[in-house]
């Protein structure tokens, strides 16, 4: 090598040993980088594989409330985070479940199928139970001079506000009744107001007993709950309930008990494909809550969560696979320990 030749080559080991330390800094931040995006992205993806969204009801209503104890219980960090919804309420829930992206699970009442029975027939093979929840029973509440439901033709009658269960399946009731009534929709706390006026014959409520207004409520004698016979024209989605002295005892005599029906509350899923990533989903929820279930039946939580039974079945719906599956397990359990 000439001498001239060894001069430049000098000159280029100067110039990158100059030149060199400031591009190291750009190449490593630039690989830097994209090992941060595909965390975020890896991260992101698994934090969604696990998370199971659940229509619930409006921020008022109960079910909302039964939604965030069952997120509390069945959270389990990144590998199952349960986002409670908002909705227009659990009349409305089973359209999301169907038609809603990002909803997995539905606390719905079970004669909201009935709606579908025209438009979408075979609804009961894409819509499963989970778990049969509270029932909520119904409430006829009447003025003194109302002594049947068939006094009620043609009279005011209040269901609560639009979105509730007393506003869709109030109606729906008194329609298999074959009573004709002039229905309302108002807060029942107004109605109430306006039923002691004379201004309304009749409030509806459909929840869980006992209902506090009626607890605490001063009453002037003759104002009552009806009884609501239990018959074949309620075995698809109801089932048969009574309001007793122990539940209101300024209003139900000693001895006594009034029949009515109750509409099951009901846990539900989208029948989805065993093979997929929302039946995992739903799986991995199922195995938390029903392995857990104890710890919604201590104090703090709702008191009703003392009463559910597991095994209980919904008229008109069938029980999601995983459901039956981890009921099936625990039934072997027991039979091994015998």
């Amino acid at each position: 090598m000439t001498t001239r030749s060894m001069r430049n080559l000098a000159g280029a080991l100067v110039l990158w040993a100059t030149v060199a330390p400031s591009l190291w800094p750009a190449a490593a931040g630039a690989q830097d980088q994209a090992r941060r995006a595909l965390t975020y992205a890896a991260r992101q993806d698994r934090i969604n594989a696990w998370t199971v969204g659940l229509a619930a009801g409006r921020i008022e209503g109960a079910p909302l409330r039964l939604a965030s104890e069952m997120a509390r219980v069945v959270d389990d960090g990144d590998n199952l985070h349960v986002l409670p919804i908002v909705t227009r309420g659990p009349t409305e829930n089973l359209n999301s479940l169907l038609y809603l992206r990002g909803v997995d699970l539905a606390i719905v009442n079970s004669d909201s199928l009935d709606e579908y029975k025209a438009s979408f027939p075979e609804i009961e093979y894409h819509v499963k139970y989970l778990l049969s929840l509270f029932p909520s029973e119904l409430h006829v509440f009447v003025r003194p001079e109302i002594q049947s439901l068939q006094d009620l033709a043609g009279k005011k009658v209040n269901f609560n506000t639009l979105g509730t269960a007393a506003a869709y399946s109030g109606p729906l009731i008194f329609s298999r009744l074959g009573i004709n009534i002039e229905k309302a929709f108002i807060p029942h706390q107004l109605a109430l107001q306006q039923m002691r006026k004379g201004e309304i014959a009749a409030v509806i409520f459909i929840t869980t007993k006992p209902v506090d207004a009626f607890i605490r409520g001063q009453w002037e004698p003759g104002f009552k709950f009806l009884p609501v016979t239990y018959d074949l024209k309620f075995e698809d989605y109801y089932l048969p309930a009574s309001l007793e002295p122990s539940d209101y005892p300024a209003l139900v005599k000693p001895g006594e008990r009034v029949a009515t029906l109750a509409v099951p509350t009901v846990l539900a899923t989208y029948n989805w494909p065993a093979n997929s990533n929302r039946y995992q989903r739903v799986a991995r929820f199922t195995d938390n809550l029903f392995g857990r279930i104890d710890r919604l039946q201590v104090p703090g939580f709702d008191p009703n969560w003392k009463t559910i039974n597991l095994g209980a079945t919904v008229p008109g719906l069938g029980r999601f696979s995983a459901a039956q599956e981890w009921l099936d397990r625990r039934g072997r359990q027991a039979e091994r320990k015998q």
